[in-house]
């Protein structure tokens, strides 16, 4: 018996289809059905057949004006608080700055906004054959969890979304904690408090919480500052931060936003005189203060790399073993923090 070769009309012999067929399955087609789908997907998996990445390229770029597009998934959910800039883990401009190179365009869905449900979602990409997805979880209720994987590659950022398990690009928390005391213990500070609220250590599955404890072992009992958990709706921990300082008396105070600073002057305390401030998730719009930079944008190419690789490997659904890739943090120096 003559040996199938390993080309597209090899799988489409296999799957016994037309090689026409095969290139609209690998260009996620919608005009295929699921039982043809699985058919050459099953074949393309047992003949371990892959696209040359310049063709799969050239198809991108002729699918559609600008070459393919990708999926930008965030949730928009006023109620819960969290669609300032630190919550929105990446912007668009990042993404699209590294998925033109991949020969893709970008477009934001807005899950929440409008009616737009994880179902009608899912309706709406296989109609405009859109088959990769970027999730950017913004929300208590992720609702981007809800979302049916199973038709398209997707990556996701940082650690909100547990469940269920994508290939995930995001800043390196603990790495960032490290980098935050070895720099204010080098400017002379030696009681360093950290406050976060309960939604934030959540979503780093610990990783704020599991990095204190570690520096902690290394300090005097008379240099800890015991770790401020906030409500999540963090206006309400106005009462517990004050306490918190007053009680406590750091030297400096990590935390995520420009709420802590706001607090600190309502408390009567000079800033950074009576005690200085570092904002974890820095970005640009917080100029004067110092802070931990994710470096989103090269959390948004290396989650863009990740999906073209799936894409190109036709790797669809939720994954057996996600990959993770970890962006090193970067220290901003700022008024807020002073040498001593």
């Amino acid at each position: 018996m003559a040996k199938v070769r390993n080309t597209m009309r090899g799988v489409a012999a296999a799957a016994g289809v037309s090689a026409m067929t095969v290139s609209r399955v690998l260009r996620n087609d919608p005009r295929t059905s699921a039982a043809v789908r699985a058919k050459v997907l099953s074949a393309v998996r047992q003949m371990g057949y892959r696209l040359d990445p310049r063709l799969a390229q050239a198809m991108r770029m002729l699918k559609a004006p600008g070459g393919a597009t990708i999926a930008v998934v965030r949730e928009y959910y006023p109620q819960d608080g969290l669609l300032g800039p630190s919550y929105q883990y990446v912007s668009l401009e990042d993404i699209r700055a590294q998925a033109v190179s991949h020969g893709f365009s970008a477009e934001e869905f807005w899950l929440g906004r409008d009616g737009l449900t994880p179902r009608k979602l899912v309706r709406i990409l296989k109609a405009r054959g859109i088959e990769g997805l970027i999730v950017s979880p913004m929300s208590k209720r992720l609702a981007c969890a809800d979302i049916d994987f199973e038709s398209f590659s997707a990556v996701t950022f940082g650690y909100a979304m547990s469940s269920p398990s994508l290939h995930m690009a995001g800043g390196n928390v603990l790495g960032g904690m490290l980098l935050a005391f070895e720099r204010l213990r080098a400017l002379g500070y030696r009681r360093i408090g950290v406050a976060l609220t309960k939604w934030i250590v959540g979503r780093s599955q610990s990783a704020f919480t599991g990095g204190l404890f570690s520096l902690h072992q290394d300090l005097s009992a008379e240099e800890r500052v015991p770790f401020l958990e906030l409500p999540h709706e963090i206006e309400q921990g106005r009462d517990l931060f004050s306490a918190w300082i007053r009680r406590h008396d750091p030297d400096v105070v990590i935390s995520m936003d420009t709420h802590a600073p706001r607090w600190i002057k309502g408390m009567g305390l000079r800033m950074p005189e009576d005690i200085a401030f570092v904002s974890y998730d820095w970005v640009p719009s917080m100029s004067g203060y110092a802070g931990i930079d994710q470096r989103r944008p090269h959390v948004a190419a290396a989650a863009v790399d990740l999906l073209a690789v799936q894409m190109s490997r036709f790797e669809r659904g939720v994954p057996a073993v996600p990959r993770q890739v970890l962006i090193p943090s970067a220290w901003v120096d700022g008024d807020s923090v002073p040498s001593r």
